[in-house]
């Protein structure tokens, strides 16, 4: 029955895997480059930052991330490996993000950030799932 209802979510989902990717873009760019432009109001949010060149060598790789993410959606070429890389990038920051905001860590603001990146691997999936319920539906 669970299953039955998953397959249902699936054929209605309403997102592409383009419209993730740049979802996911348009959250990722501004956020990497926010504490290489400001790192005072970035520390105002977030907490004050033990290494700064850490912060920003993930900045970086995020806005690369992103932007990746961002010209592969406006190409209209999501390729698996760009679907890995968005999901995988998610997930990662998600634990990295929830593990230690429940350590009491980092602050909690970093929660939100984890779900919101929770969301975007959920989004991508679901679309990529019916990606391929298309794709097996086409070759029948």
């Amino acid at each position: 029955m669970k299953l039955a209802r998953l397959r249902r979510l699936d054929r209605s989902y309403p997102l592409s895997v383009t419209d993730v990717a740049y979802a996911q873009a348009v959250y990722y760019v501004p956020t990497s480059l926010w504490p290489l432009v400001h790192m005072g109001s970035f520390e105002w949010v977030t907490g004050p930052k033990v290494d700064h060149w850490l912060v920003k060598t993930v900045a970086g790789l995020l806005a690369v991330v992103g932007s990746v993410l961002g010209l592969s959606a406006s190409a209209q070429r999501v390729t698996p490996e760009v679907r890995l890389l968005a999901v995988g990038s998610s997930l990662s920051l998600a634990m990295i993000d929830l593990v230690y905001v429940r350590k009491r860590r980092i602050r909690r603001i970093y929660a939100l950030d984890g779900l919101a990146n929770v969301g975007l691997a959920i989004a991508m999936i679901a679309a990529s799932r019916r990606l391929s319920d298309a794709d097996r539906s086409s070759a029948s």
